[in-house]
């Protein structure tokens, strides 16, 4: 008995000893067009919204395609003043490998074309046969390279567009802000991208729900296919149920095949990735949609520390899924 009491009173004493956690403060705002959503464990009393803002708007600065004042922008209209900053060269270069990887299913000179179907703030989609071939000329990332701090463009004409690896580095390099600062529990997302690191509130890992990819689900987090815990990990879902179109009877969605300039027609309708940054993810979500099931599957085996939650349909119109070995261990089950 004596002895039981002993390890009740040296648990309580543990218990008593546990640091408690400090409160968790959440912020949220605009940025590259879309929202975000932060929340961290604020144990030294600082409130970081107005610095955070300031890191955001500074990206824009760099990357954002809507800004005529960007490096980005400047680069597209051949501003022969122009460096590129380190933001635009993390992207680049990460941009270029998984363009090689991919086998060019990602490629950020596509944007002309994805403008070209209407998927993009511009005039009028016009996206004839013809047209489209035009354009097809200036896109692939051969066409372009960096030398130093200088973008060297083989035409004058190649638009360079990251809409589809900037949100997710922007999630890296505000963690790379919290990481700074010493904190330890967090969430990043911006635009659906997103970042957690250690635990929330309740203690617990952080939960992320991926949308049902049904057309007319606009409304994220309303209809979930999976819930997936992430402990100190980043997760990025791209998918063709959200930006659409329907012309003649035919669905065209946003995702462009930059070797065709057209809609890329397969049966994958949402990709989820996680890895360990949102760059990167984010840049293999829009790789994988491209590439559809079966390629990405094959693609996968090259790709060490990347895990896939795929949703696809079969030939019969019906659901189906497909999550590599290590997602298996993330999707979360209430008990």
């Amino acid at each position: 008995m004596k002895f039981t009491g002993f390890v009740l009173g040296l648990a309580l004493f543990l218990v008593a000893c546990q640091p408690k956690k400090s409160e968790y403060v959440k912020i949220s705002g605009f940025a590259q067009g879309t929202t975000y959503s932060i929340t961290y464990e604020n144990s030294e009393n600082e409130d970081y919204s107005n610095a955070i803002d300031s890191i955001l708007k500074a990206f824009d600065r760099s990357l954002s395609i809507y800004d005529s004042t960007s490096v980005i922008s400047r680069i597209n209209n051949n501003d022969p003043t122009v460096e590129a900053d380190e933001w635009f060269v993390n992207v680049f270069n990460k941009s270029a490998e998984v363009y090689t990887v991919s086998g060019g299913a990602f490629d950020i000179t596509v944007g002309p074309v994805v403008k070209a179907w209407g998927f993009a703030n511009g005039p009028v989609a016009k996206h004839d046969s013809a047209h489209i071939d035009s354009l097809l000329q200036l896109v692939g990332m051969e066409k372009v390279k960096l030398e130093g701090q200088k973008v060297i463009k083989r035409f004058p004409e190649v638009k360079i567009d990251v809409n589809a690896i900037a949100q997710g580095y922007s999630v890296d390099v505000v963690c790379d802000f919290f990481e700074s600062k010493g904190i330890k529990n967090y969430l990043v997302e911006i635009g659906g991208e997103l970042r957690g690191k250690g635990t929330n509130a309740k203690d617990r890992l952080w939960h992320i729900g991926i949308d049902k990819p049904s057309d007319g689900n606009m409304d994220p987090g309303k209809e979930l296919q999976a819930i997936i815990e992430i402990d100190n990990k980043s997760l990025a879902t791209s998918g063709n149920y959200r930006k659409f179109f329907v012309e003649d009877g035919v669905k065209y969605a946003h995702t462009i095949d930059p070797k065709t300039g057209f809609p890329a027609r397969n049966t994958l309708l949402s990709a989820t990735v996680v890895c360990d940054d949102c760059m990167t993810a984010d840049a293999y979500a829009t790789a994988f949609m491209v590439l559809g099931v079966d390629k990405s599957k094959e693609l996968l085996k090259k790709l060490p520390g990347i895990e896939v939650y795929f949703v696809y349909s079969n030939q019969q119109g019906e659901y189906e899924i497909f999550f590599s070995e290590g997602m298996k261990k993330m999707i979360f089950e209430e008990k």
